[in-house]
């Protein structure tokens, strides 16, 4: 098995693109019905955060740039690392992330490569 993080982008910097209370309960039902299912197979690996809407982008020159990057309306979310045989194996685990149910979302597959391996 391989590890991978599978990277999850959203709008959160608009706020009609936020869920309600009421939407933000099922999606958090649906969040928690994905990740057990990954862990019930043994795929769920330690590690994973969801991130706050908040931050700064520091560029070169010491340039600060107020709130999180984003790239057409949508920022880095959170993220879980996950096992899998291989990419096609990571796909297919992603493609049942509720987060792709949204509008202006995604969900970034990336195997984490030891450097010296």
């Amino acid at each position: 098995m391989k590890d991978f993080v599978l990277i999850f982008r959203m709008d959160i910097t608009t706020e009609e693109a936020q869920p309600s209370n009421d939407q933000m309960k099922i999606y958090m039902q649906q969040w928690e019905q994905w990740i057990a299912g990954i862990a019930f197979k043994g795929n769920l690996a330690d590690g994973g955060n969801h991130f706050s809407r908040q931050g700064k982008v520091l560029r070169p020159k010491n340039n600060i740039e107020e709130g999180p990057y984003t790239q057409n309306r949508e920022s880095v979310a959170g993220y879980i690392n996950i096992k899998a045989s291989d990419i096609e194996d990571a796909v297919a685990i992603a493609k049942k992330c509720p987060i792709l149910n949204g509008t202006g979302t995604s969900v970034e597959i990336r195997e984490i490569s030891n450097p010296g391996e």
